[in-house]
């Protein structure tokens, strides 16, 4: 009898075992799925909004488009502050200016090459990042790089001169290499928010990258103004443009470009609170597509086949460093 009673119990917690990590599980596809869902969103949002950069182009410069973007997007992280308990005085103050700094740089950067590249190309730059956060700590920190972290950047670094393509083989074009400058400065940044603002909430730091872009938008537009640069009709008069009297398609589509950036940026952070990092970097990854379909769907631009296998090959990068095996994460 006693025999059969010990059995019992152990059954008993057994199944109860059972059960709580199949709850657990449970949880976690559930996170996991919702955070894919959070990314898919902002995927599409940030791919829908940068693809009217060009028609803000029309009417203004780009250091004109950062200041009034980040004049909307401050006004709306400011009204949402007191309803959502939202904490935005910094606990580094300096650190956090230092990390805004990288950042807006490389997005001054981003944005200036969405006038002369499809959104996708220009994106796919920016996702090298990763790959220049393994060379940085290896050359800044001595971390050493792995075969499998090796060979990711090396697959990373073949997709990146495929996806710029004929422009970059030829030297005909320096703006093909803005988006991977764009990259290692995001990449310095993403290294920043580790290293000096881990103390820091998810809205100080946006906080922080957009009145850095404020800053830099100021900044240009006073040189411009004072400096004119007479340049023809093209890309190149959206980064020498200086002042104008805002359109009314101006203001509409750069507060299309604040409220989705805020939107898209809330949604990510989300993503990352609800699910391991690892999974949500690779599900980051569909901005690349999405941005080539509003690019499609918008303008019937379409992409050549060696873009789209040069983007494979740095998604694959991508989840290459993301999920690398446990052997080579010891090594």
């Amino acid at each position: 009898m006693v025999a059969i009673r010990l059995a019992t119990q152990a059954n008993g917690g057994l199944r109860e075992a059972i059960w709580q990590w199949a709850e657990t599980m449970s949880n976690s596809a559930s996170r996991t799925l919702a955070a894919a869902i959070a990314v898919m969103i902002y995927a599409s949002l940030i791919g829908f909004t940068d693809n009217f950069v060009r028609v803000i182009a029309k009417d203004a410069g780009l250091w004109q488009f950062h200041a009034t973007r980040t004049a909307m997007a401050l006004a709306l992280l400011l009204a949402l502050s007191v309803p959502l308990g939202l904490r935005l005085r910094p606990v580094h103050p300096r650190a956090v200016l230092a990390r805004s700094a990288i950042h807006g740089a490389a997005m001054v950067i981003y944005f200036g090459a969405l006038a002369y590249l499809p959104v996708a190309q220009v994106a796919a730059g920016l996702f090298t990042a990763p790959i220049f956060v393994l060379l940085i700590q290896r050359l800044i920190y001595g971390q050493p790089i792995n075969l499998w972290q090796a060979a990711a950047v090396a697959v990373g670094f073949s997709g990146v001169v495929i996806v710029l393509g004929p422009e970059v083989a030829q030297g005909a074009s320096v703006a093909a290499l803005l988006p991977v400058i764009a990259g290692a400065m995001y990449a310095m940044g993403n290294i920043a928010t580790r290293k000096w603002c881990a103390e820091e909430s998810a809205e100080t730091l946006l906080g922080g990258f957009f009145g850095m872009l404020g800053v830099l938008g100021l900044i240009g537009m006073a040189i411009l103004w004072t400096f004119p640069i007479e340049v023809a009709e093209g890309p190149a008069q959206f980064l020498f443009r200086g002042p104008e009297w805002p359109t009314a398609t101006f203001l509409w589509w750069t507060f299309v470009q604040a409220a989705g950036s805020l939107l898209g940026v809330g949604l990510m952070i989300k993503a990352y609170q609800m699910a391991e990092a690892a999974k949500v970097s690779v599900f980051e990854y569909v901005i690349l597509p999405a941005s080539a379909f509003w690019t499609w769907a918008i303008w019937g631009e379409t992409l050549g086949w060696y873009s789209w296998i040069g983007m494979a090959l740095i998604v694959l990068a991508g989840v290459m460093i993301a999920r690398q095996p446990p052997t080579a994460s010891r090594q």
